[in-house]
């Protein structure tokens, strides 16, 4: 496999969304008759059970306990980040005010002070039971070096669901400065499944999943507010990463017998790219900047990734992503824009049934072709108008 890009050294070609396309199918399906269940499995044999196969990302800008709340009534799941503003702040507005004010020059500056805020435990208590308290699934997350202590608590206090999450995510971590998760014993640990990420090859997939997690996440620096990528030079673009990831889960299922669903995560803000990522592998898709755009979110139209306060070396940024609409128009529509950022739940029902899919799993089987001018054959004048298909 790949290409020669100089002496002694092959490279692979990878695929994004935009270079690819999913093949009707022969046979079509009304869409109001298919089955988008998502389920993450627990250890006493059941599972999670989500109607949506949407995740809204543990980001500051995303997710706050009332979107959470909203997320969850209407099928999905939102992600708390428990090391965020909302729990470093009793009431955070105030924080979030000064980021959403500050000009892009201070920016960055201001996001790392307002994060050097210790996180208080006992709203990482309040947080969880918040949601608890509302009826809805708790989800929050944390990086692997806090992992232990705070899923303790987060346990404790009634959570259904722990993510562990980090920039790349490994079963092998070396380092003299502090102790490494031992992810193994820290699924087998805990009561709650564990979902982590990030990852992007088989290898490691296969290697996370052979410790008990209950999900992975799979994506390097896709998402609109991450600089991961420019900054350090990593990823593998998702077509490819999801591709890659899924036969390590089908792989695992047969070792195993266990079927440890994977979550496309970033990368995503339209109906379309939603479609592709499940018709490529995944079991899920979990989703940043669409849902900054919602009227619920904390952000109120501007998004910055979890990397963004890193003290020495930030690896995302603030950008206005703008307001579309409420949430539930943005999951259900109607959609009032022409760009595909509304409706994501209709836009994967509808290519369900126009592929001939009547399951997620079923989804997954979807013919797909490599298609660079997918986005633009036919469409010169919605690309001049940025209408449409010609919009960024």
């Amino acid at each position: 496999m790949g290409s020669w890009i100089g002496r002694n050294r092959k490279a692979r070609v990878t695929y994004g969304f935009d270079e690819i396309a999913l093949v009707p199918g022969d046979v079509t399906i009304n869409p109001a008759e298919v089955d988008t269940t998502f389920q993450i499995p627990k250890k006493d044999g059941s599972a999670i059970s989500l109607k949506i196969p949407i995740l809204a990302s543990a980001m500051d800008g995303v997710t706050d306990v009332p979107f959470c709340i909203e997320m969850g009534r209407l099928g999905g799941l939102g992600v708390i980040n428990l090391e965020g503003i909302q729990t470093r702040y009793a009431n955070p507005g105030e924080a979030l005010k000064k980021i959403l004010q500050a000009n892009k020059e201070e920016v960055t500056t201001i996001i790392q002070q307002i994060y050097t805020e210790p996180v208080k435990e006992e709203l990482i208590t309040r947080r969880v039971r918040e949601l608890k308290e509302a009826g809805v699934l708790a989800a929050v997350s944390s990086i692997p070096q806090k992992a232990e202590h705070y899923a303790a608590l987060a346990e404790e206090a009634g959570a259904d669901l722990f993510v562990v999450q980090s920039t790349v995510s490994t079963v092998r971590h070396i380092s003299t400065q502090y102790k490494s998760l031992e992810l193994a014993k820290f699924c087998r640990d805990l009561k709650i499944p564990v979902i982590i990420g990030n990852a992007v090859t088989y290898e490691v997939t296969l290697e996370l999943m052979q410790c008990g997690v209950a999900g992975v996440l799979i994506g390097v620096g896709p998402g609109a507010a991450c600089t991961s990528r420019g900054v350090l030079g990593l990823g593998v673009p998702q077509v490819t990463a999801t591709v890659d990831c899924a036969a390590a889960r089908d792989y695992y299922l047969k070792q195993s017998g266990r079927y440890v669903p994977i979550i496309t995560d970033g990368g995503m803000s339209k109906g379309g790219d939603v479609c592709k990522a499940l018709a490529c592998g995944a079991d899920a898709v979990m989703v940043g900047s669409a849902f900054a755009r919602a009227e619920e979110s904390p952000g109120q139209g501007f998004h910055w990734g979890m990397a963004t306060p890193h003290a020495n070396l930030p690896r995302g940024t603030r950008i206005r992503v703008g307001m579309s609409g409420s949430l539930n128009q943005i999951l259900f529509g109607p959609a009032t824009v022409d760009d595909g950022s509304q409706n994501l739940v209709g836009a994967i029902t509808t290519c369900m049934g126009n592929v001939g899919a009547s399951s997620i799993r079923e989804f997954q089987e979807t013919e797909i072709i490599i298609a660079p001018s997918i986005k633009t054959e036919g469409k010169l004048f919605q690309t001049v108008q940025s209408v449409g298909m010609g919009t960024r």
